[in-house]
């Protein structure tokens, strides 16, 4: 007490500053200030670097993060950076490294997905307060565990001839049954922490259900080794999946998001990319030629008069007999044409694809919009049925499983190392 005491008396010319006995500071502290959050095995996590690793999940999500996400997130991305430095850590005692140059490689893809050079890109990035050094980390880590799983990891995992034989006679026999195209978050949980990871899981599903991307989401937040693939599982059928996943897929419909479920060592968020029939050929793979008529609203057009132009518009374009008439009635109308050759059925909404696959040659969609951008209806002109699917080749669904055991030790190989970890937060 008596130290403290002395502290908060002494006179400001003892440290032998000249330092003013009222002393008012102006400004705010440097943002970029790096001082220690957590030190993983000696090696430094700031409060700089979480701050510009939960800027790009903001940005990867449209910005779109209340008060209370933030720092909900804030504290995975610390998760996500410690998770991500004990697999840079693991790889180089074991000699692997990732030179600048591979990092500035995928930086350089990373930039033209979002249409920018990689020197915009960084300016861009900084805006949005993130930084390269921020990406170029989480490439670093991306990479380094990558190549440290198929050292240490792939060359022991084995698959006989037998097992493939095995699955494929069994698809063979499932012939015609359903199978899903999965997106997956997964995080684990022990008995001790399991209603946090549960409740975290339900607010990530309420910010993907308000727009934002999964894939992003699964890149942050899954635990899985697929997180680097936006969580994509890929293929699989109901028998693959643990019956609480298989339950899931089959309950919801393409699009939508289920979870948190239960599942071995944690919690799953499902999201369901696509599903078909095993071997079948899926009608929404049949190629479209389709003619589209637009009609667009005055400026100042009333509820009920848009409403009643396009009931005109519907029938008018469903009396039309076959796509040779469209030019013809989209005059009378007021609408312009557009050709539309070579749409899969499966690139369209849900609600347009059932619309569509009910349609003869010649027919037409009712009118679908706005009052404030206009409708617009759909020609069916011409179809290319889809193809047969052929089975999977032998290689591939050996690929597939190796694939599956891999992730499986690789969730533990992470777990052993959080164990061992050396972690001091600040």
């Amino acid at each position: 007490m008596a130290v403290a005491a002395v502290a908060q008396t002494a006179d400001p010319s003892d440290s032998g500053l000249n330092l003013p006995k009222d002393l008012t500071t102006f400004g705010k502290v440097d943002p970029h200030l790096r001082k220690a959050t957590a030190i993983i095995n000696g090696t430094i996590i700031t409060g700089t670097d979480i701050d510009q690793r939960l800027a790009l999940v903001i940005l990867a999500n449209g910005g779109k993060i209340s008060d209370e996400e933030r720092e909900r997130l804030r504290l995975q991305v610390l998760r996500n950076i410690i998770d991500e430095t004990l697999q840079i850590q693991e790889a180089k005692a074991h000699d692997i490294d990732v030179t600048s140059a591979e990092i500035n490689q995928s930086y350089a893809r990373v930039a033209e997905r979002f249409k920018r050079t990689p020197e915009t890109m960084g300016a861009y990035l900084r805006e949005q307060g993130s930084s390269e050094r921020s990406i170029k980390r989480q490439i670093q880590g991306e990479l380094a565990w990558s190549r440290l799983l198929r050292r240490r990891v792939e060359p022991f995992v084995n698959v006989s001839e037998d097992e493939v034989q095995s699955i494929m006679d069994r698809l063979q026999a499932s012939k015609g049954q359903q199978e899903y195209h999965i997106g997956e978050i997964y995080l684990s949980a022990t008995p001790e922490n399991s209603a946090e990871v549960l409740a975290n899981g339900r607010k990530i599903i309420d910010q993907i259900r308000q727009g934002g991307s999964f894939a992003a989401y699964a890149r942050q937040f899954s635990e899985a080794s697929t997180a680097a693939v936006g969580g994509d599982l890929g293929w699989v059928r109901g028998p693959q999946l643990p019956d609480a996943l298989a339950q899931a897929a089959a309950e919801i419909n393409v699009g939508q998001i289920a979870g948190p479920i239960a599942v071995p060592g944690g919690f799953s968020v499902v999201y369901l990319v696509d599903k078909r029939q095993v071997l079948m050929a899926d009608p929404r793979d049949a190629v479209m030629n389709l003619r589209q008529m637009s009609l667009k609203f005055a400026p100042g057009t009333t509820k009920a008069a848009a409403t009643a132009q396009a009931e005109a518009f519907g029938k008018a374009t469903q009396a039309m007999q076959g796509c040779g008439k469209t030019a013809e009635v989209a005059a009378a109308q007021g609408a312009e044409v557009v050709d539309n050759d070579q749409v899969k059925v499966r690139d369209l909404p849900p609600q347009l694809q059932e619309l569509l696959l009910k349609l003869s040659i010649g027919q037409a969609t009712p009118p679908f919009g706005s009052p404030t951008e206009g409708v617009r209806v759909l020609v069916l002109c011409g179809r290319d049925e889809a193809a047969s699917t052929n089975a999977p080749t032998f290689d591939q669904v050996m690929s597939q499983i190796e694939e599956n055991r891999v992730n499986q030790r690789a969730q533990r190989y992470l777990r052993d190392l959080r164990r061992d970890a050396v972690i001091d937060y600040r």
